[in-house]
């Protein structure tokens, strides 16, 4: 299977998980023209596993270190994967409630809030879990997405008056991203749990790489899509229920939209676990959760969900891009003492 030998190409890995982690959403917002967020998620699951397979029989299957991916599966302990299913399950939970806040309150709102807060707690939660790097350093570089969040609630804020939305469905959009990033902190730390962080080449007997932890997850998340978004169909935070007639009534090309954003995910999802092994499980998921940063610049110039904010609602903004910018460069340096 492919495997990360250094810690340069690990960060370059971890990169490439914050783009796909902040970019999936502009696939929900170009099926929103037709498509309701709930229809928009079955797709999204769907994508997600298929694309866990598909990365499995290649990249988890190439190479002669490391198990294979069927191998890598056969031989998994149920404690392992029972770890990773509740890791799919939480983070489920937590993206459906992040996916009703984009739709609510819009990227450049959900993202920098909602996942600000995952990378928060998830660094603390991880770095409890397998402390490796500077704990100094990585503190710093919290400290200053903390203050990049706090600069994006308040320009949210400032704007909330000004949009056509009503007060009360953008204050729901920032409490559904509260939520989501709360429970989104959590899920991480069951997979990496699973999985042989200090060698993927030779891993324990019962433990999972990454490809195989990935599509185990991914199916956490398909099986539980059944109990979560059947809920959110049927009792949803805005507007009328919808149906499944409703999705199987849907295009094939709004059906591959969505499929598309679940690909994406997985593929940064995929990076950030292979990259742990050289980064660790506390860098890893804090670099990809850099995602806000890449979600706000979405929703800032190709949505325009800022349009028309006055100047000082700019300097926040622009204020939030330099502080994600400094303490993702923080988080780096934590990671190579």
């Amino acid at each position: 299977m492919f495997i990360v030998d250094n810690y340069t190409m690990a960060v370059i890995l971890c990169f490439i998980t914050m783009m796909c982690w902040g970019s999936w959403g502009n696939t929900q917002k170009l099926a929103a023209k037709t498509w309701r967020y709930e229809l928009f998620y079955w797709d999204y699951v769907i994508g997600m596993l298929l694309f866990s397979v598909l990365i499995g029989f290649t990249f988890g299957s190439i190479g002669e270190h490391g198990r294979p991916f069927v191998e890598d599966l056969s031989q998994a302990s149920w404690a392992s994967i029972g770890s990773v299913i509740v890791g799919g399950i939480v983070f489920n939970a937590s993206n459906i409630l992040l996916s009703a806040s984009v739709s609510l309150a819009g990227m450049s709102v959900a993202f920098p809030l909602g996942v600000g807060i995952a990378l928060v707690l998830g660094v603390i939660i991880n770095y409890i879990g397998e402390p490796k790097g500077n704990a100094l350093l990585l503190a710093i570089g919290v400290t200053l997405v903390v203050a990049a969040i706090i600069c994006s609630g308040v320009a949210s804020g400032r704007m909330a008056g000004k949009s056509d939305e009503s007060a009360s469905t953008h204050r729901k959009g920032i409490v559904l991203a509260v939520c989501a990033g709360v429970l989104m902190s959590f899920f991480y730390r069951f997979v990496a749990a699973a999985m042989d962080l200090n060698d993927f080449e030779n891993p324990s007997v019962g433990m999972l790489t990454p490809y195989g932890a990935l599509f185990i997850f991914s199916v956490g998340v398909f099986l539980s899509n059944f109990v979560f978004t059947t809920w959110a169909m049927r009792r949803p935070f805005v507007g009328q229920p919808v149906t499944y007639r409703q999705y199987f009534a849907g295009s094939m090309s709004t059906h591959l939209v969505g499929a598309l954003g679940g690909a994406i995910w997985c593929l940064g999802t995929a990076c950030s676990y292979i990259a742990a092994g050289k980064a660790g499980g506390a860098i890893s998921y804090a670099l990809g959760q850099g995602a806000p940063m890449v979600a706000a610049i979405w929703g800032v110039f190709i949505w325009k969900e800022f349009k028309g904010a006055d100047r000082k609602t700019n300097l926040l903004l622009t204020l939030m891009f330099v502080l994600f910018i400094a303490g993702l460069s923080w988080i780096i340096a934590a990671g190579d003492n």
